[in-house]
């Protein structure tokens, strides 16, 4: 029998970041046992690297009067490109209010309203009245009619994520950091809990729960360069997807965000144009208006992104031994502001490019940022296949932003549906009993013990970890970024599935004993090479445009074939993913123009083709 650590207890969460955290309160509200499983501890979580803000429909500064709930709908829909769904987009636009003044309550010393006359950047004059005077407010965010981004500074993801931790550790919750989960323990139709490893010793643990959640955030870490921390290896989606049963949604729409700081990639806030910045190019033009003359830099970010790309491919980047980039100017909105709202972004700049932005330019391109894919859940955050299996946050495909995600809506998604899915799963663990077989819990434990043996003895074969991995990375970013084509995207899916067979055959060059960063990334990257498969996959077979997911050879978006949302399955055994699709169902706003970008309204007259017929599989 295997010699490991047992831990039983109501609600397993998976991931401390603030989806994880948020979802854990809720449910130790209830007076349930929760146990919160992290790479890190939970204030190293990745939650606390986001600068920009948090949506809420709040209306209490001068650009955001009249904001109500129906406009954030609205804007969330528009931006996702029709591909959310939309009774969740209601329930979160209608929550996100709510949410944002808990958060206060708590503890977050959001930025408020200072009454007054202002000019901004582009000269426009606005007036913050009196009587709002020291409420919550907002800036402005692409792809939204009004302001609603409420923030602190440039660090909203800090300041929450403290907040909520210190809620964690006032309710008496438990954490158990530097431990990973690298299997669900689960019988084909009901998830009992996780295997887990811990960080520090190697040593193996079974946790066992009468409903489990992954949170363990994205996947950015999958491409070359990412805004991502390192630990956002999509950890989570590959555990569910290894069942076999539980399928992830929309892995194709992959966020890029316009401003990530070249070389490094770290990012520079959506903030930092929401406050004023331009982009300019290598002749110092800003050419956003050229583009997008209503708005400007603030189009949401897959339209912004690809006017960029678009830009350079033209020849107006700036050369650099890094490739071209483009520049953020925010010179213009002074150095108090800078060192007051944005003071991280010029930390930033300073400790990793050696510029002061109150006085240079800072160098930027596109960058690889947000995972829209995850888990498929339901709007209760059950995960489809598995009795027991929760998800939330990015991990999740909710699916609140279809394939595209507004900036500030990821932090509003962390706390919304931590609240909403964290009262369910409260629902549903009190009546749900813990009766899972030990001979499972074994034969589990088993599993992944053979797997650490084999990678320790290089039974299996000799490749390298650290050489497959960067080939991993290299294959997404060139073929599978933010234009795409058939071409290309085969390319990939091959050069995947080649690497997915030889990730099959890893060995060690270490001793693989206790702390050993070899042999976890080792666990590790057959599923992730899974996850790559899934979104080059998924990207080749949606032959449309929507959001994110930019095609060269299909252009438009194809309302008529494909509002619907892929689900991606690996059954044992199998080298490739099974896509199935779902309808995405309309309750509230049909399809139309987002009013900015590319203009969707040529799609209706775009005649449809054998060729489309032929390529729009099922």
């Amino acid at each position: 029998m295997s010699v490991y650590q047992t831990h039983t207890t109501d609600v397993l969460v998976i991931g401390a970041g603030l989806a994880g955290e948020r979802t854990a309160i809720e449910a130790a509200a209830y007076g349930l046992g929760v146990i919160i499983l992290s790479l890190v501890p939970p204030r190293r979580s990745h939650s606390t690297a986001a600068q920009g803000g948090m949506q809420a429909s709040l209306g209490n500064c001068a650009m955001g009067y009249g904001d109500n709930p129906d406009i954030h709908f609205e804007d969330t829909v528009k931006g996702s490109d029709w591909g959310c769904d939309q009774d969740v987009a209601r329930l979160f636009a209608n929550t996100a209010p709510i949410a944002v003044r808990q958060m206060a309550y708590w503890g977050v010393p959001w930025n408020r309203v200072v009454a007054g006359r202002k000019t901004l950047p582009d000269g426009r004059e606005i007036e913050d009245l009196k009587e709002y005077e020291g409420l919550i407010t907002a800036r402005d965010f692409g792809g939204t009619a009004k302001w609603r981004t409420c923030y602190t500074s440039d660090g909203t993801g800090h300041t929450l994520q403290y907040t909520m931790d210190s809620i964690v550790i006032k309710m008496g919750i438990t954490v158990h950091d530097r431990m990973e989960a690298i299997a669900l323990i689960h019988d084909g139709e009901n998830c009992y809990g996780a295997v887990a490893r811990c960080l520090r010793t190697g040593q193996l643990h079974a946790y066992l729960a009468r409903s489990t959640v992954i949170a363990t955030g994205g996947y950015g870490r999958l491409y070359g360069v990412s805004t991502n921390a390192v630990i956002n290896e999509g950890s989570g989606m590959f555990l569910a997807l290894e069942t076999g049963v539980v399928p992830l949604g929309n892995m194709e729409a992959v966020q890029f965000h316009p401003t990530g700081m070249v070389p490094v990639g770290i990012l520079i806030t959506e903030g930092a144009r929401g406050d004023g910045g331009y982009l300019l190019d290598k002749n110092l033009h800003r050419f956003m208006p050229d583009y997008e003359p209503k708005k400007k830099e603030l189009a949401s970010r897959d339209v912004v992104s690809r006017r960029m790309i678009q830009h350079i491919r033209k020849g107006y980047g700036v050369e650099s031994k890094w490739g071209p980039h483009l520049w953020l100017d925010i010179r213009h909105l002074g150095r108090k502001h800078i060192y007051t709202n944005l003071r991280e972004i010029a930390n930033i700049c300073k400790n990793f490019a050696g510029i002061d932005p109150a006085r240079d330019l800072i160098p930027v391109r596109p960058t690889q940022h947000y995972s829209m894919g995850g888990v498929r859940t339901n709007i209760d955050g059950h995960a489809y296949g598995l009795k027991g299996l929760f998800a939330v946050g990015e991990a999740a495909c909710w699916d609140l932003h279809g394939f595209n995600r507004l900036g500030g809506n990821s932090l509003a998604e962390t706390i919304v549906a931590g609240m909403v899915v964290g009262k369910k799963v409260a629902e549903y663990t009190l009546g749900a009993a813990l009766d899972c077989p030990l001979k499972l819990v074994d034969e589990h434990v088993k599993r992944q013990e053979n797997r650490i043996n084999d990678l320790i003895s290089g039974r299996m074969g000799n490749e390298n970890v650290y050489e497959l991995r960067k080939q991993m990375e290299d294959t997404l970013m060139e073929y599978v970024g933010i234009f795409r084509n058939g071409p290309d995207l085969q390319k990939a899916v091959d050069k995947l599935q080649e690497l997915y067979r030889r990730s099959l055959k890893l060995g060690l060059r270490s001793s693989g004993k206790y702390a050993n960063p070899e042999l976890a990334s080792a666990l590790r990257l057959p599923g992730m090479i899974r996850l790559a498969l899934c979104i080059a996959y998924g990207a080749l077979n949606r032959t449309e445009s929507r959001g994110s997911h930019a095609r060269e050879d299909y252009p438009y978006r194809d309302d008529a074939n494909w509002l619907k949302r892929t689900l991606a399955y690996w059954p044992p055994g199998a080298e490739l993913p099974i896509l199935k699709y779902e309808p995405v169902k309309i309750t509230e706003l049909p399809p139309g123009d987002r009013g900015y970008g590319e203009s969707s309204a040529a799609n209706a007259a775009k005649p449809e083709t054998a060729h489309d017929k032929e390529g729009n599989n099922g």
